[in-house]
C-alpha cells in the first residue's frame, strides 16, 4: 500500500477516475466509516491494489491498512448486489451499523422496513395462508386445494380471497419469461437460416441444405421439447378431461409441425413427390414450430403482466391500511405497535397527516378526516368526540385519540377487500352464452383444419401436402379461443376493483350486469334524498310572546324526548344560544306530542291531533301551516298555560347532491320512485321539488317489498335502495338491491351493490360503472368473435385463389397472442372510466 496525503498529491487525484476518485456525479466515500470525503480537502489517502482511497481521519486510515479486504465492498441488504464502499452513492447508518445500497429504490425499501432487511436477512415472499383454495380466472366454478392448471382451459389456478401483501412475483410469469428468452434466442437463428434467402441472405446455400436442416433440428428441439412443455402438458390434460381448449389447438399445431419436420430431416426418402419442393428436397418447418412457441410465450407473458394489473385495486386497498399504530398504554406512555397487535378497547393516537389504523370512534380531540378512499367523496369530514372513524382514512389537521372497536377481518377495509375479491371471481350471466359457444368452438376448429388439409392436398399447388400441412397448422393456431374466454372475466375483475375505489361495492358480477338493464329505481326519502338529520327551520310566536321565549319553552320540554324532531328543536335552540329550563311532570303522548312544566309554566307541544285533544283552535293558522307543509316541513304547535302560543317547523333538508344526482339518473334512463313512511303532503313536496317521477307515501317497511313485486309484475327491471334491516326483504326481492351505507349487515347481505356513502351520487357512479362494464364486455366479445370469424378463413387459405396470399403459421401465432392481449388491454380501460 502506498500511503500519502491529498495535499501533497493533488496532481495524481485530479486525473484518477478509479474507485475512490471523483467525477462531477461521483461520490467519494470513506470506505471505513461511510462519510463522504472531498479529495481536495487535505484528508489522508492511500493507493491499494491500483486504486485510490480517501479517509475522513487517520483513525479510519489505520483501520483500513490493518484489514483492507474488510472495507472494499458491502452487500446491498435489500437486493443482495455487491456495492463498492468507496463510491457508493446510497448509504445509511442505523443503530451503529452501516448499510450500502445499489440504488435509491433499495435504500427507500430499507428505510420503510429496516427490521426485515437487517443482518442480511432479505424478506422472502409470504406463503399463502393454510387452507387457501385456488380457482381459474376464466372458470370460477373450478376450485382446488392446491396450485395447478385449470382442467377446462389450462390456465394457471390463482388463489381465492385476499392474497398476502408480500406474495412476491407470479411464479408462472417468472417461469414463462425464462422460457420466452430461451425460445426467442433459439428462434432468431432458425428464422435467419430458413427465411434468409427471401431477404437476400443465402445462409442455406452457404451452409448446405443437409447441414442447414440438421442445425434447424438442433435449434428447434430445446424450444419444442423443453420450453413448450407447459403447453403440451395442458393440451394433454384438455384431452384427458374431454375439455378441448386453446392448448389443444396449440399442442396439435406445434406438435404436428415439429414431428413432421423431424421425420422429414431423418427419413426424407419416405416422402412422395407431393411433399417435395425445389431441388426435390422435403421442406421442413422447424422455424414455424419454434417461432409459434416463442410468440405464444410473448402473448402469455404480456397477458400475465396485464392480469396482474387487474388485482391492482385490491393491492391499492390493502396498501391503504397502515402497518403500525401508536398505542397509548395504561401508564400514559405511547408505543408504536403492528396493527395486527391492536385489540378492541385499545386507545390509539392519530397525528395530523397519518392514516387512521383501525375502525373505532374518537375519544379525544377534533379534526377533519379525508374519507375519499372509502366514500369516493373528496371533501374532508369533521370529526369530534363520539364520531366514528374508519381505518385507512387520513387524519388531516388535528390530533385524535381514538378507541379501537373493530380489528382484523371485521374492519370496513377488510370487509371491502374481501367483497371485491369474491366479486372478481363471480360470473356474469352473459358468460353463459360464451361457454356454450366455446363448447363447440374447438371441435369446429379441428374440423376446419382437417377440411383445409384435405382441400389443399387435393387441389393445392405443389408441393401440395406441404401446403396442406401449413394451412392446417395455421388454422389450429390462429383460432385459439383464449380471447373469447378472457373477454368477460377480465372486465368483471377490473370493474369490481374500480367500483371499490369509488365507494361502490359489487357483491357479484350478476348484480353488475342486471344493474345495467335496470329501468326503475326505488329510493327512500330520509337519509337518501335528505340528510337524515331534521333541523329547526321556523319559529312563529303569537300574542305578544317573543320567539326566543317560545323556543326556550319548546326546547326545554323536548329535551326529555328521544324523537328525532325533538333533537332538531333542542339543537336549534342551542345554535341560537338559548339556555334551557328544567322540566317537571314530563309526559309523552304517543303519536301526538309531549306535555310538562318548564320553569313553572305548563307547556304542551304536538301535532294537530294533540291540539284537538286540548281543544285548541288552529284554524287561523291553517294557510300558513299549509304553505310550510308544501315545502316539506313538519309543523308542531306550542301551547303555553292553555293558550295557543305559536308553532315551530322542522325539516329534513335535501342533500346538496340530490338534485344533480336525480337529473343524472334520469339521463341514464331510470324512472325514480320515492317510497317513504312520511305523510303524503311532505313526501309530495319533496318529490315535486326534485322532479321525482312517482311518490308512494305512508308506506310501511313490508309495503316496500309489495311495491317491488308490483313493479316487477308489470315488467319493470327494478333496483331498490335501502339502508336498514327492515329493507332487507325488498332488497332481496328486487332485480338489484342497493344497500345505502355499511350500517346494517343484513342489508349488505341482501343487496347486490353496497354504497359506502348513502346518497344518490353513489347510485349514479354504480350505474355508470355497470353500463361501462357491459359496453366493455360487448366490445371484447365482438372483437374475439370477429377475430376468429376473419382469422380462420384467412388461415385456411380462402384468399389464395384470388390474391395468392397464404397466412404463415408464425403470423397466425402472433395474431393469436395479440388478440388475447388486445382483449385484456381493452378491459384495462375500465380503470380510467370517469364515474
Amino acid at each position: 500500500m502506498d500511503r500519502t496525503h491529498d495535499n501533497h498529491n493533488h496532481g495524481h487525484h485530479g486525473h484518477d477516475h478509479e474507485h475512490g476518485a471523483s467525477t462531477a456525479d461521483d461520490v467519494v466515500r470513506d470506505p471505513v466509516c461511510g462519510m463522504t470525503v472531498d479529495p481536495q480537502a487535505g484528508k489522508p489517502s492511500l493507493r491499494y491494489d491500483g486504486h485510490a482511497y480517501h479517509f475522513c481521519s487517520e483513525g479510519c486510515l489505520r483501520k483500513f491498512e490493518a484489514a483492507p479486504q474488510d472495507y472494499l465492498t458491502a452487500k446491498d441488504p435489500v437486493c443482495g448486489m455487491t456495492v463498492n464502499r468507496a463510491s457508493a452513492r446510497h448509504f445509511l447508518k442505523q443503530e451503529g451499523e452501516k448499510f450500502y445500497f445499489c440504488s435509491a429504490g433499495c435504500k427507500t425499501k430499507f428505510e420503510a422496513d429496516p427490521a426485515a432487511y437487517r443482518d442480511g436477512n432479505r424478506p422472502t415472499p409470504k406463503p399463502m395462508p393454510k387452507g387457501t383454495l385456488y380457482t381459474c380466472p376464466m372458470h370460477p366454478e373450478v376450485v382446488s386445494d392446491h396450485p395447478g392448471d385449470c382442467p377446462k382451459c389450462g390456465m394457471a389456478l390463482e388463489p381465492m380471497g385476499i392474497p398476502p401483501v408480500d406474495e412476491g412475483p407470479n411464479p408462472e410469469l417468472v417461469d414463462f419469461t425464462r422460457r420466452l428468452w430461451v425460445s426467442g434466442v433459439l428462434s432468431i437463428p432458425l428464422l435467419a437460416i430458413s427465411m434468409g434467402p427471401m431477404i437476400g441472405l443465402p445462409l442455406r446455400d452457404w451452409i448446405g441444405e443437409p447441414q442447414a436442416t440438421w442445425i434447424e433440428l438442433v435449434l428447434a428441439t430445446p424450444v419444442v421439447l423443453w420450453a413448450a412443455l407447459p403447453f403440451f402438458r395442458r393440451a394433454w390434460a384438455s384431452l384427458v378431461n374431454r375439455s378441448p381448449n386453446m392448448w389443444t389447438l396449440i399442442g396439435l399445431g406445434v406438435g404436428t409441425a415439429y414431428l413432421y419436420s423431424v421425420v422429414a430431416a431423418i427419413l426424407p426418402g419416405i416422402f412422395p413427390h407431393t411433399f417435395r419442393g425445389h431441388g426435390d428436397t422435403v421442406p421442413v418447418y422447424f422455424e414455424a414450430a419454434a417461432v409459434i412457441v416463442a410468440l405464444v410465450f410473448v402473448g402469455q407473458v404480456l397477458e400475465l403482466k396485464a392480469r396482474e394489473k387487474t388485482g391492482s385495486a385490491i393491492r391499492a386497498l390493502l396498501d391503504l391500511a397502515p402497518k403500525t399504530a401508536r398505542r397509548i398504554n395504561e401508564d400514559g406512555s405511547e408505543t408504536d405497535v403492528p396493527v395486527d397487535d391492536v385489540r378492541v378497547g385499545d386507545h390509539l393516537r392519530v397525528r395530523p397527516g397519518e392514516r387512521i389504523p383501525i375502525d373505532g370512534s374518537v375519544s379525544e380531540g377534533q379534526s377533519t378526516v379525508d374519507e375519499s378512499m372509502i366514500t369516493g367523496e373528496p371533501i374532508p369530514v369533521e370529526k369530534q368526540k363520539g364520531d366514528a372513524v374508519t381505518g385507512g382514512t387520513i387524519n388531516k389537521n388535528g390530533t385524535l385519540v381514538m378507541l379501537a372497536e373493530k380489528v382484523g377481518a371485521d374492519t370496513t377495509l377488510s370487509r371491502i377487500v374481501d367483497l371485491v375479491a369474491k366479486a372478481q371471481r363471480s360470473r356474469a350471466p352473459i358468460q353463459g352464452a360464451v361457454d356454450r359457444v366455446s363448447a363447440v368452438f374447438v371441435p369446429a376448429v379441428v374440423a376446419a383444419a382437417v377440411a383445409a388439409f384435405v382441400v389443399w392436398s387435393l387441389v393445392g399447388p405443389e408441393p401440395r401436402m406441404a401446403h396442406a400441412l401449413l394451412a392446417a397448422v395455421a388454422v389450429l393456431i390462429i383460432a385459439c379461443p383464449c380471447a373469447l374466454g378472457l373477454a368477460t372475466p377480465m372486465s368483471i375483475m377490473i370493474a369490481t376493483g374500480r367500483g371499490a375505489q369509488e365507494g361502490v361495492l359489487i357483491k357479484d358480477a350478476e348484480a353488475l350486469e342486471r344493474f345495467a338493464r335496470v329501468d326503475t329505481l326505488i329510493v327512500d326519502k330520509t337519509g337518501t334524498l335528505t340528510e337524515g338529520k331534521p333541523r329547526l327551520t321556523d319559529v312563529v310566536a303569537l300574542g305578544g310572546i317573543k320567539e326566543a321565549r317560545l323556543l326556550q319553552l319548546a326546547a326545554s320540554l323536548e329535551r326529555g324526548s328521544e324523537h328525532p324532531l325533538a333533537e332538531a328543536i333542542v339543537s336549534g335552540a342551542g345554535e341560537r344560544g338559548i339556555e334551557l329550563s328544567d322540566v317537571t311532570d314530563f309526559e309523552a303522548r304517543t303519536g301526538k306530542g309531549v306535555v310538562g312544566k318548564a320553569g313553572g309554566t305548563v307547556v304542551a307541544l304536538g301535532n294537530a291531533a294533540m291540539m284537538d285533544d286540548l281543544d285548541m283552535d288552529i284554524t287561523p293558522l291553517a294557510e300558513q301551516v299549509r304553505l310550510l307543509r308544501d315545502e316539506g316541513k313538519t309543523v308542531m304547535f306550542v301551547v303555553i298555560d292553555q293558550d295557543l302560543a305559536g308553532f315551530v317547523a322542522v325539516a329534513d333538508r335535501i342533500k346538496a347532491t340530490t338534485a344533480a344526482a336525480i337529473k343524472a339518473l334520469h339521463e341514464h334512463g331510470l324512472k325514480i320512485i320515492m317510497a317513504t313512511g312520511d305523510n303524503e303532503r311532505t313526501a309530495r313536496a319533496v318529490g315535486k321539488s326534485l322532479g321525482i317521477d312517482e311518490v308512494r307515501a305512508d308506506i310501511l317497511p313490508e309495503g316496500k317489498k309489495a311495491l317491488v313485486d308490483e313493479l316487477r309484475g308489470k315488467g319493470a327491471v327494478v333496483a331498490m335502495a335501502g339502508d336498514g334491516v327492515n329493507d332487507a326483504p325488498a332488497l332481496a326481492a328486487a332485480d338489484v338491491g342497493i344497500a345505502m351505507g355499511t350500517g346494517a349487515d343484513v342489508a349488505m347481505e341482501s343487496a347486490g351493490l353496497t354504497l359506502v356513502k348513502g346518497d344518490l351520487t353513489g347510485i349514479v357512479r354504480a350505474r355508470r360503472l355497470a353500463m361501462a362494464t357491459m359496453r366493455n364486455i360487448r366490445q371484447n366479445l365482438g372483437f374475439a368473435f370477429g377475430y376468429n370469424a376473419l382469422g380462420v378463413p384467412l388461415a385456411a387459405g380462402v384468399l389464395y385463389p384470388v390474391f395468392g396470399l397464404l397466412l404463415s403459421p408464425m403470423i397466425a401465432a402472433a395474431a393469436m397472442s395479440l388478440s388475447s392481449v388486445s382483449v385484456i388491454t381493452n378491459a384495462l380501460r375500465l380503470r380510467l372510466v370517469k364515474l
